[in-house]
This record gives structure tokens, sequence and C-alpha cells, in this order.
């Protein structure tokens, strides 16, 4: 689904000269306290952010760079991630949809975008006052400036998404259900390419949103074509060229593959928790997203299995025995006719491989 973006502008046409100098000169004095205002807010921002954090409930590993934020749609602030919803996709705007249990909440938070302040989500009626208070802490307005290895991992995570969108619309593909298949095509040109765009220009990337939208195309039209395979191919092997556009000491390093690997899996748990309501998979589509995920979180760990086993065995063994557990929940493409695994059982599996995962982070980067 194509993002609705805030425009934010309004221009005043006024006639008379006397009026339009006296309202410059009140439109001044309100930028004067705005300003004003901002600079005490961004005072007191930053004098949080350099206390010491409260880790004890928090699993999500941290990035090594001086900013707060973990992901450009994502804040950290006392310990609670926090979620821009003006700019976060799907993917992101699902963990609100889990936690709430509201069917296609994220769908209707995009949907009645843009968002002046949090509040409005009960303004415009897209949550209850009462749902609202569980979630305040997780939600922002504002997006986080991205840095350093921290701009790699969002960079590289977000391409992941990309890939398990691809993963799972194969499998379709492969059993005959290209209808299935397409949203999972849609998804990475419709939903994630325009947020890491400048992030492909800026690493001098060949564009492949044409790429994405071809193979797209062909699939609603000529789903057995015969140029569905090369299509779906040169898909892929674009999205594995801006992989490559990343560090090669970065896409070799442990601590760094599994924040992405994190990332993955907690967009993971999220869509998983959205795909199931009173014990039954009600969205198919959230269910399929999140294999997507889980497989791709997988085979980047594959990679650096070796070396995981070599210099950290026992987060290595927990890791991969929990990756292992977390797979049962997606024995096909195709949603069981009952849950494998509950939301609460993924969760605890994702929240394991995090916290191994975050030794193995913080002993490569201290100030992780």
């Amino acid at each position: 689904m194509l993002r609705k973006l805030p425009n934010g502008r309004r221009v005043a046409q006024e006639k008379d000269s006397w009026f339009l100098g006296f309202d410059r000169r009140i439109r001044a004095i309100a930028r004067f306290l705005l300003l004003s205002i901002s600079a005490a807010m961004l005072a007191i921002v930053v004098s949080c952010t350099q206390q010491t954090p409260d880790t004890s409930n928090n699993s999500s590993p941290a990035p090594a760079t001086n900013t707060s934020a973990s992901a450009p749609n994502h804040q950290q602030h006392g310990g609670k991630e926090q979620i821009n919803i003006n700019t976060a996709i799907l993917s992101e705007l699902d963990k609100f949809e889990a936690m709430l249990g509201v069917p296609a909440l994220s769908n209707k938070i995009q949907a009645s975008r843009p968002y002046a302040n949090p509040e409005e989500l009960v303004s415009k009626n897209v949550v209850t006052q009462e749902q609202f208070d569980k979630i305040k802490d997780m939600v922002t307005v504002e997006d986080a400036v991205l840095t350093g290895e921290a701009k790699d991992v969002d960079y590289m995570s977000k391409l992941g998404l990309m890939k398990g969108h691809l993963i799972v619309a194969k499998e379709l593909l492969d059993k005959q259900l290209p209808k299935q298949a397409e949203p999972h095509i849609g998804h990475p040109v419709e939903e994630i390419y325009v947020d890491v765009e400048d992030q492909l220009n800026e690493r001098n990337v060949k564009e492949f949103k044409t790429t994405l939208i071809g193979l797209q195309d062909l699939i609603k039209a000529q789903p057995k074509s015969d140029k569905v395979q090369a299509d779906f191919s040169a898909s892929m092997q674009a999205v594995d060229g801006a992989i490559a556009a990343l560090p090669d000491n970065e896409r070799s390093s442990a601590a760094f593959n599994l924040q992405v690997i994190n990332e993955l899996l907690d967009a993971a748990n999220s869509e998983y928790g959205a795909a199931i309501a009173n014990g039954k998979i009600s969205a198919a589509i959230e269910y399929q997203d999140s294999r997507g995920f889980v497989v791709y979180a997988n085979n980047l760990y594959q990679k650096i299995a070796d070396q995981m086993a070599k210099e950290n065995p026992e987060a290595h063994k927990t890791i991969e025995t929990s990756l292992k557990d977390l797979a049962k929940a997606w024995p096909s493409a195709v949603p069981p006719a009952k849950p494998v695994n509950t939301p609460e059982e993924v969760s605890q599996l994702v929240k394991a491989i995090e916290q191994n995962s975050q030794q193995v982070i913080s002993k490569s980067n201290p100030s992780a």
C-alpha cells in the first residue's frame, strides 16, 4: 500500500498590505516562541538520552552509534522503542496491531496520515483512548537521524524485508498460487523502496524499482508466462546488488548480521501476532510475510554460523536451536488450519535469540 505523506504547507494570501505586515510580525513572534520551546524540549531529550538506559527489560540490541535511534522510523527513549506513525511501513505498524489485537489497524493508521501529534490517533478515531494509553510510549511523529553502522543496519534490514517478501512470493508461485504471491511482490516496491531510496542513491546503487514493478505487472497479467522466472531472478539479483554496496567487513561481521537478523525477527514477530486472532490464522498475508522474514533471517545466520560456533559457542547453540524451533511455526507458505505456535511462544523464541545476540553485539561494540 502506498503511503500518504504529509504536505504540511499552507499559503496564505492577503490583500490588505497593512494587515499583511501585521500578520508577518505576528508570525515572526510565533516562530521565535516555537523555536524557543523546541530548543528547550531538545535539551530535555538530550539530557534523557545521555543517562544510562535501563536495559533490564529491553532485549533489542542498540546500534553502535551516537544516535538514539535503531531505525529511521524508530527511536529509543527511556528504554522504549518508538515508531513514527507518519512514515513507518506496515511491518512496523503491525506491532501496534499485534499488541492491541485490532485487525487491519496498521492499514487504518496509514490511511489516516498525516498526524500532527500522536494523540491524533484518538481524535481521528483510529484507536480508542484506552487503546492509545497502551501504546502511547511507542508512538512518535518524529524521525531520528541515523549515522555510521546504525544506518547500514537499517539499510540492510530494509533490503532483508524485501528479500523475505520475494522469498515467500516465489514459494507461492511454485505452488501455482499467483494471486497469493501478488501482494508479496508488491510490498517491496510499494512499501519499502521509498524508505531505502535515498540510501540507494547515496551508495550509487543502480535503480531497480522499475525491475520490481515489471515483475509485479507480469504476475498480475501473465502469471504463467515463461518470463516470470527470469524477471523474478532479476529482482532478487537487484536486491543482492544493493546489499553488496555495504562494506565487506560489515557483511562478514557476526555482530552486524545479528543486528539485521534481530530487526527481521522483530518484524516477523509483529506480523505473526497480527496474523492470529482467536486462536486461528485470520490473516494469511501477515503469516506469509513473517515466514519470509524468518527464512531470510535464518539464511543470514547460516553465513555466520561457523564464525559464531568458534567465537561464541554458547550463544551460537541457543540461537541455532531457537531458530530451528522458530521455523516450525511456519510449516509451509500456505497457512495451516491451526497455528503451530502461539504468538507468545514465537515472541519467547525471538526474545531468546535477541538476548544471546546482544551478548555478541556488546562484545564487538562495547558502546552498544
